[in-house]
């Protein structure tokens, strides 16, 4: 057992390395591009929103408000957008009987997880230390918003996998359908903004919690009256055992030549 976790553990590992090499090369940034590229989108955003006023009390100022939001975004985009191409640009490494569908998953979404804590760390930090910000009220549930964010995509982009291998056409569905997700994630409002018919709607989105805590963790005099923890876990469960399945199936009619 010891040395079966072991060896997932080395094929991960590997596979996070041959995922940095392959997306950022060695040359010119490298792999710091993985943390620029959020980093000039996000200030970007972050610009754009930093005259606004937030209508909702509690210190929520609107310089971290929307670097949280549009970071934590960033992930879910790339994760499932790029989940569609996985299976094409690993095809080869199924030649070799240690690697899984599920270990190049598995690697890519942690790699991006990590790269999104530091880039949101780091921005929320630098935004504080220019006066744009309070400190992070809690860190632990900021991080935990973002395993879980991390979780649901990765249950998410299971599926797409699979039915992006059955049909071309799912693949093609990714891309519009990931823009128009992004109003009403909840990235870039709270629940308490909404008219009370339109909350129990939007409650229903599972993302919308997750922000909703990631806001809870930056800020230190907000509570979310509307926040259900437990919603967005069993749906990344559901998303998983379903994820799982899907790759299950489609394992044996994936063509190596």
């Amino acid at each position: 057992m010891l040395q079966r976790l072991d060896t997932r553990r080395r094929v991960i590992g590997a596979l996070v390395i041959r995922e940095l090499h392959t997306r950022f090369g060695r040359e010119n940034l490298g792999f710091l591009w993985i943390f620029m590229e959020p980093v000039l989108l996000a200030v970007a955003v972050a610009a754009l929103h930093g005259n606004y006023t937030l209508p909702i009390s509690g210190n929520v100022q609107p310089v971290p408000f929307a670097l949280g939001g549009y970071i934590l975004f960033i992930m879910f985009r790339s994760v499932l957008s790029r989940a569609e191409t996985l299976l094409e640009a690993n095809r080869p490494l199924l030649y070799h009987r240690p690697v899984t569908l599920f270990d190049m998953l598995l690697a890519r979404s942690l790699l991006e997880m990590v790269s999104t804590g530091a880039v949101l760390f780091f921005l929320l930090f630098a935004a504080q230390y220019l006066g744009l910000a309070e400190p992070i009220h809690d860190p632990l549930l900021v991080i935990f918003a973002l395993i879980l964010m991390s979780w649901f995509c990765f249950g998410l982009a299971m599926i797409i996998m699979a039915a992006s291998h059955e049909s071309s056409f799912v693949g093609r569905l990714i891309h519009p359908l990931l823009y128009l997700t992004l109003p009403i994630s909840g990235a870039f409002y709270l629940l308490a903004w909404l008219p009370e018919n339109v909350q129990r709607v939007a409650a229903w989105v599972p993302t919308v919690h997750i922000f909703e805590l990631l806001r809870e963790g930056q800020f230190r005099d907000f509570a979310s009256d509307r926040l259900d923890i437990a919603y967005p876990i069993v749906c990344s469960a559901l998303l998983m055992l379903a994820g799982y399945a899907a790759i299950r199936f489609v394992r044996p009619r994936i063509e190596l030549q």
